[in-house]
């Protein structure tokens, strides 16, 4: 399927520079791109790619200055990586397939279960007593629902998912393969010389927009609610333990965990690897880096932390410059003692 270079403007609101007609029927990254593909230009490492591309379109912020001329035709847009997802979008919306509505065999589902309509239920699937699928729900194969769990309209549920009993997932929830939401949360009491296990008689929910993604984790709550939510989106491999919150809008990267009862504000970016302690608040708008481990509670709003146990960012950069001239620190203070001891010997002599 062609689309111009004038159509594509129009879809993402941007400035056309060259040529209205020029059209493309693929999607590439810059440094790859050939004839009749589109890609978008957003991070300036890649700026050098865009003089010698063989792309036919190109998305550029619409603060980008050129150095030299280009051969394709660009559209300017304000936030050219936020432009191109709008654009696959728009593709897979047109030329996607269309939502399965089947319940396939065999599959068990119990009589007591309310089904939506519209809804595909895989086959190999389990859904448990009480259990409400809504209208548009997809439901791949393998995949298990515990008893009175409710899962919300036009939400998504990848091949061996299992969502256990109570639990509630939102409108529109994407969730991948291999996830598990509800299963028991980490408590255990010493008692007598050995621990004893504490009843997880909670739940997760999981409000509405939320992607999480595979092979994650998240607990259900001692009591109460582990709450993840309208928004957030969680990358694969990543433990979120009983009675934690993850605010609005908030990205976690892989590998990451946070322990029980923490609570994790609005619009936070969670890097890769990063552990955060338990019972704990990170205030709105935290940038936690990559491998970092945030041991205490962080007030104030748009902090940015790096490191082990982690500190302010930028204070962090600072103290790093000077880790790595400490052997020359170190040599100058040496050479610095040995002429002082040199005047004071002078001096008594």
């Amino acid at each position: 399927m062609k689309f111009t270079a004038q159509q594509i403007a129009t879809v993402v609101q941007g400035r056309l520079e060259g040529n209205p007609d020029q059209s493309v029927w693929s999607m590439a990254k810059i440094e790859e791109a050939k004839e009749g593909d589109l890609c978008f230009l957003a991070n300036a490492k890649y700026e050098d790619y865009l003089y010698s591309t063989n792309a036919s379109i190109v998305l550029v912020n619409e603060t980008l200055e050129l150095k030299k001329e280009v051969s394709c035709t660009l559209v300017r847009v304000k936030d050219a990586y936020a432009a191109f997802a709008l654009l696959l979008q728009t593709y897979q919306d047109i030329t996607g397939s269309k939502p399965k509505e089947i319940i396939e065999q065999p599959s068990f589902i119990a009589s007591t279960a309310k089904i939506g309509n519209g809804v595909y239920i895989g086959a190999f699937s389990y859904i448990g007593d009480h259990a409400v699928i809504e209208d548009g729900v997809q439901i791949f194969p393998g995949t298990y629902i515990g008893d009175k769990v409710h899962i919300g309209t036009k939400s998504i549920l990848n091949a061996g998912v299992k969502v256990y009993h109570e639990c509630v997932i939102g409108e529109r929830v994407i969730i991948h393969s291999g996830t598990v939401i509800g299963s028991d949360g980490f408590g255990f009491a010493l008692e007598n010389g050995s621990f004893k296990k504490i009843p997880q008689i909670g739940n997760v929910m999981i409000e509405n927009d939320v992607e999480i993604g595979a092979n994650s984790t998240i607990d259900r709550a001692t009591m109460g609610s582990t709450v993840i939510k309208k928004g957030a989106k969680l990358d694969n491999l990543i433990q979120i333990a009983h009675n934690v919150e993850i605010g609005e809008n908030t990205v976690v990267a892989a590998q990451a965990g946070i322990s029980g009862s923490s609570k994790v504000g609005k619009y936070c970016m969670v890097g890769g690897q990063a552990g955060i302690v338990g019972h704990i608040k990170i205030a709105d708008f935290t940038k936690i880096n990559a491998q970092s481990g945030v041991a205490k509670e962080i007030v104030k709003t748009h902090t940015s932390l790096t490191g082990s146990p982690a500190y302010d960012y930028k204070s962090t950069l600072k103290s790093q410059v000077i880790f790595r001239n400490l052997p020359d620190l170190q040599k100058r203070v040496n050479e610095l003692e040995q002429k002082l001891e040199t005047l004071l010997n002078k001096q008594l002599s």
